[in-house]
């Protein structure tokens, strides 16, 4: 392994690549444990591996590792049950992590006037690349349900995929077709 972003990731545009990497930090002053990382601390595991773990892709919310970084975005108890044995995946099989997760979100639309609005934007952006290009359908699906959600609250419209693609797709020319003239250097 050469690289703490997840395989699936190089597939994608290298403006795509970095708009997943901006949303990485946390924003300044957001209690550790609140909504934000919570939810932070998913989406780390969605795109990264855990350098904690030896490259280990962490595939849940809940999965013990990770450090307070990568850590569990809710407590789960599974003490006394090794990791990948037959146990363990019966356990897992039986928690409701789309739930859970939603509700965070929820508790994160809650405190997002507290937020800085250019995290906000970046990590919104983030999360549409998830939701339209992780390889597992199940995280996928969640992270596109989220991206609604956090553009919807902005009053929005959301991006289809392929406008997706077209503005982040490497291609200066397509980008500025969205920018406004006064950012453009």
């Amino acid at each position: 392994m050469t690289a703490v972003t997840q395989t699936w990731t190089e597939q994608l545009t290298f403006m795509q690549q970095t708009v997943l990497l901006t949303a990485v930090r946390g924003p300044d002053g957001s209690p550790k444990y609140g909504p934000t990382k919570m939810l932070l601390r998913w989406y780390r595991r969605c795109i990264l591996r855990s350098s904690l773990e030896d490259g280990r892709t962490i595939k849940t919310p809940f999965d013990a590792g990770g450090g307070s970084f990568m850590g569990p975005s809710f407590p789960v108890d599974l003490d006394g049950i090794e990791y990948g044995t037959r146990a363990w995946s019966l356990v897992v099989l039986n928690i409701d992590w789309p739930t859970r997760m939603t509700e965070i979100v929820s508790q994160y639309l809650r405190e997002l006037d507290a937020l800085p609005h250019h995290f906000q934007l970046h990590f919104m952006h983030a999360a549409e690349i998830v939701g339209y290009k992780h390889p597992d359908e199940e995280i996928r699906a969640w992270w596109h349900g989220t991206y609604l959600r956090l553009v919807h609250d902005m009053h929005l419209w959301p991006e289809t995929e392929d406008q997706l693609d077209r503005r982040l797709g490497d291609s200066r020319e397509q980008w500025l077709e969205r920018n406004d003239a006064a950012t453009i250097d």
